[in-house]
């Protein structure tokens, strides 16, 4: 019978732990800060490493002032949802990330998965629920820090700016519909105006990064995206797409490149051109913004803070 208690115990105490994570120490945080998780690469219904990496976010919400998480595209895999009343949205969104303190606001794109499906169905599934935000396939945030600073956030639709995607009518049929000139025109007309002292763009596919996916992707979004980006200052683009942690600063750039790595199932990475760090664990970032300096933290699914960097001006 002691036994038996004792293996009784000793599962309680295993299951609290892993029902309750430790956080990771994030260095240099501000009480005045205003905080963000960037989010992406998520649907695998439960499976790989999205559970750890979902417990995880919720711990770490339940230690910092998290003001809203950014769902940077890829919630469902593989074939996006058929409607806002698909079962994936509670296998692989609500069921999964039903921590009390991710009850909050996640302002939500959509990546080339969600392109397979019904992307209006992203949209519409704001309807019901309560978090879930998704206004247009692109739009723009201001979050304010206690001490003043403002940070501009441009969410945007990345898949209809890649050309692989509008020849594919049969696989994303929804993506050669979308009116790319104006996207692109809307972004330049919202930077320009902005006044706020940091601009961050959020989008699912990379403009730089080390990986084996179609260089035609890449070679897209520099034509496209990255002159935009450079011309207005923005002081980083974060993405996902690529399954792995990754900061790039190209040589002669003005803009930070950082690749959200997947809250489910990861990817091996190694360095590039321009490279400052590169990881192939599964997780999600963690960013806080004050009015003198723009910090992010890459949060693996063990909640270790493997990296961090402080942008300043």
């Amino acid at each position: 019978m002691k036994s038996i208690l004792s293996l009784f115990i000793a599962c309680l105490a295993a299951a609290c732990a892993l029902r309750e994570p430790v956080p990771a120490a994030l260095p240099g945080l501000s009480g005045e800060a205003v905080n963000f998780i960037i989010a992406s690469d998520l649907g695998r219904n439960g499976y790989h490493q999205q559970k750890p990496v979902a417990r995880i976010m919720g711990a770490v919400a339940a230690n910092v002032d998290v003001e809203m998480i950014a769902a940077a595209g890829d919630v469902h895999h593989f074939g996006g949802v058929a409607s806002a009343s698909d079962p994936l949205w509670m296998t692989n969104y609500e069921l999964i990330y039903d921590h009390p303190e991710l009850m909050i606001d996640w302002l939500a794109i959509c990546g080339n998965h969600e392109y397979r499906g019904n992307t209006r169905a992203v949209l519409d599934y704001a309807r019901v629920s309560r978090r879930w935000n998704a206004p247009a396939r692109y739009y723009t945030r201001v979050l304010a820090a206690d001490d003043g600073g403002a940070c501009r956030l441009l969410f945007i639709d990345t898949t209809p700016m890649m050309d692989k995607y509008r020849r594919d009518t049969l696989d994303y049929p929804d993506a050669c519909r979308q009116d790319l000139d104006a996207q692109l025109r809307w972004i330049d007309s919202v930077l320009v105006h902005s006044t706020e002292k940091w601009k961050i763009v959020i989008g699912h596919h990379p403009v730089y990064a080390e990986t084996k996916k179609d260089s035609e992707e890449r070679a897209d979004m520099q034509a496209r995206l990255a002159p935009i980006l450079e011309k207005n200052a923005v002081d980083a683009y974060f993405c996902g797409h690529i399954h792995n942690f990754q900061h790039i600063r190209p040589p002669a750039s003005r803009v930070h490149y950082v690749v959200n790595s997947s809250g489910s199932l990861s990817r091996p990475v190694k360095a590039t051109g321009g490279t400052l760090f590169c990881h192939p664990d599964p997780g999600f970032t963690i960013c806080s913004v004050d009015d003198q300096s723009f910090r992010f933290f890459f949060i693996n699914h063990e909640g270790k803070n493997i990296y961090h960097y402080t942008i300043r001006k």
